[in-house]
C-alpha cells in the first residue's frame, strides 16, 4: 500500500508523487496492480474522485496503464531507482568545444553581496522613475493589439525609431531604423557579435585590462585574444601594428572599463585605419556613455567610421536597470540582415512589452529628464565616495576613471598585487563589498605591481558609501601590512 502521513495523505497531487515515488523504488514494478481507486480512497481517508484523478495524472505520464473493466497497472518498461546516491566522482557529460571554452575561464562571482556593496553594475532603487514606467506601462497596454504574435527580431519599429532620434540627439550618431537591432542587453548583442564574426581561432584585439564578460563571450566563441594595454586614453592603438592582423577589435572608447580613459579623435583614426587595413570588425561598447559629469557625453566611434565597420553597442542597464534586460546594436547596413536573422534564432525577439514602454518614455521626454536626474544623484555618489577615500586613506589611495561613468578604481600603491584577494576577503568579512582589478587584466604580466579595486557608487547612497568606505579602511588596518607600508 502508499505509504501516507497525515501530511502527505491529502490532494490528488500528493497521492501521484508518492505512488511515483515507490514505483523508481522498485515496491510496485512494471507490471504490476496498484491499489483500486476505492480501497487506496479508503485507506487515506480521502473522496475516490481525489485517488482517480491521481491515477488519470498518472496514466497521462506514462506511469500507469489502464484498461476497461481490468485492474490499473504499472506500466512497462519504467527502471527502477536505486537507492544509493550515484559516484561523484563520476565522469558528466561530456561538454562541446563552446561548452569547455566557456568554462575556461572561471565565472564572475555569484554570491549575494553583503551590506554595503561597491559592485560595479548595480543602480539604485530609488532612481527607478517609477511613476513614468507606470504610465508608460499603461498608455500601451491600452494599446492592445487585435492579434498577438511574433513581431520583427530587430525590435518595435516605434523603438527604433526613438534610438534613432535619442542617438543622432546624444552621440551624433546617424543611422537607419534597419541598422537598429534591439537586444536583451548589451551582452547579448557582445555575444551575437562573438558568435557570427569570430570562427574557432580568430584573432580578437581586446583591451587590458577590459570586461571580463565580454571576454568570456569572445573566448567561448573560440578567439584567440590578443591583449592590448591602455593607459589614460584607452587602447594604445599605436600597439595594434605590431600584433598583425585580426578578425575583431572589441573597445570602450567612450568610458574604459575599468581605468574610465577616453580615446581621442586622434587613436580612433588609428583604431579605424587598422581595421580597414586587416577587414576587421569594431565592436563599440558605449556601456555607459550617459555619465559624463563636467560635459556632454562624448560622439560615438561610428561617427568616423567611413568603411562601415563599426558595430556600436548600448544599453538601458545603466540608465533604467540591469534587470529590463533591453540594450541595441546599430550595425552597418550590410550587415542588418544577419544580425537580425540571428537575433531571431537566439531567441525571436526582445520582450514586446518592455519595448513598448521604452518607447513611449522616450516620445514623451520622461526617459532624457530621468536621465539628467540620475546624473545629479550620480555626481553626488561620486563626489561622497571620492571624498570618503581621501578622508579614510589619504595618500595611501589613487583614484582613476571618475571623470565619467558609474565607478572607479582605487589603487593602493603601498600595496602589492599579491594583496588584492586578502583585501576584498577582509573587506568583505566586515560586510563591505569591493572588487578588485586583477582579473580584468588578460595578461597577469602586464598589471602594476599594486593593489587595486573597482568600486561601483551607482547602487549606494553618499551616507551608505560613506560609511562603507569608513568600513573597508577599519577592515584593513588590522591586516597584517598595512596599507601605508
Amino acid at each position: 500500500m502508499i505509504d501516507a502521513s497525515p501530511l502527505t495523505a491529502p490532494g490528488s497531487r500528493r497521492i501521484g508523487a508518492d505512488l511515483k515515488a515507490q514505483i523508481v523504488r522498485g515496491v510496485y514494478p512494471p507490471g504490476s496492480a496498484v491499489p483500486s481507486s476505492r480501497a487506496l480512497a479508503a485507506e487515506l481517508g480521502v473522496s475516490r474522485t481525489t485517488v482517480t484523478a491521481a491515477y488519470d495524472q498518472l496514466a497521462a505520464e506514462g506511469w500507469l496503464e489502464t484498461r476497461p473493466g481490468g485492474r490499473t497497472r504499472v506500466a512497462a518498461g519504467i527502471l527502477p531507482v536505486p537507492a544509493a546516491m550515484p559516484d561523484a566522482s563520476a565522469a558528466p557529460p561530456r561538454l562541446a568545444a563552446f561548452g569547455r571554452r566557456l568554462m575556461a575561464e572561471p565565472p564572475p562571482d555569484a554570491r549575494p553581496g553583503p551590506a554595503i556593496d561597491f559592485r560595479y553594475g548595480d543602480l539604485s532603487g530609488s532612481d527607478f522613475p517609477v511613476l513614468a514606467w507606470r504610465r508608460a506601462l499603461n498608455t500601451v497596454l491600452l494599446r492592445r493589439p487585435a492579434r498577438l504574435g511574433y513581431g520583427d527580431p530587430r525590435g518595435l519599429p516605434e523603438l527604433r525609431a526613438a534610438l534613432q532620434g535619442y542617438l543622432w540627439r546624444t552621440r551624433g550618431l546617424r543611422c537607419e531604423l534597419d541598422q537598429i537591432v534591439v537586444v536583451n542587453g548589451s551582452q547579448q548583442g557582445i555575444d551575437l557579435c562573438a558568435r557570427l564574426f569570430v570562427d574557432p581561432g580568430d584573432r580578437v584585439a581586446f583591451e587590458d585590462p577590459g570586461y571580463g564578460t565580454a571576454r568570456r563571450a569572445f573566448v567561448a566563441a573560440g578567439a584567440a585574444i590578443v591583449p592590448v594595454p591602455v593607459d589614460a586614453e584607452g587602447m594604445r592603438t599605436e600597439r595594434l601594428a605590431g600584433l598583425g592582423p585580426a578578425r575583431l577589435a572589441y573597445v570602450t572608447p567612450s568610458h574604459q572599463f575599468p581605468l574610465g580613459g577616453v580615446m581621442p579623435v586622434a587613436r580612433r583614426q588609428a583604431l579605424l585605419a587598422w581595421a580597414e587595413a586587416c577587414g576587421a570588425i569594431v565592436v563599440e561598447d558605449d556601456y555607459d556613455g550617459e555619465y559624463r559629469f563636467d560635459g556632454r557625453p562624448v560622439e560615438s566611434l561610428a561617427n568616423l567610421d567611413r568603411t562601415r565597420r563599426v558595430i556600436h553597442v548600448g544599453t538601458v542597464s545603466k540608465t533604467l536597470s540591469p534587470q529590463l534586460r533591453l540594450g541595441y546594436l546599430v550595425v552597418p547596413p550590410a550587415l542588418a540582415t544577419v544580425v537580425a536573422e540571428a537575433k531571431r534564432l537566439a531567441d525571436r525577439q526582445a520582450p514586446g512589452l518592455e519595448q513598448a514602454a521604452l518607447a513611449e518614455l522616450m516620445a514623451c521626454g520622461a526617459y532624457e529628464r530621468h536621465l539628467r536626474q540620475a546624473r545629479r544623484r550620480n555626481a553626488a555618489r561620486r563626489a561622497a565616495l571620492m571624498a570618503a577615500l581621501a578622508e579614510s586613506f589619504g595618500d595611501a589611495v589613487r583614484v582613476e576613471g571618475a571623470a565619467a561613468g558609474l565607478h572607479l578604481v582605487a589603487w593602493f600603491p603601498y600595496a602589492p598585487a599579491s594583496r588584492e584577494a586578502a583585501i576584498v576577503a577582509t573587506a568583505r568579512a566586515a560586510g563591505v563589498g569591493v572588487y578588485p582589478v586583477g582579473p580584468l587584466y588578460h595578461d597577469a604580466a602586464a598589471r602594476p605591481d599594486r593593489a587595486g579595486l573597482v568600486l561601483g557608487f551607482a547602487g549606494s547612497e553618499p551616507a551608505a558609501i560613506r560609511t562603507g568606505i569608513r568600513g573597508l579602511a577599519a577592515a584593513l588596518a588590522g591586516h597584517a601590512d598595512r596599507l601605508n607600508g
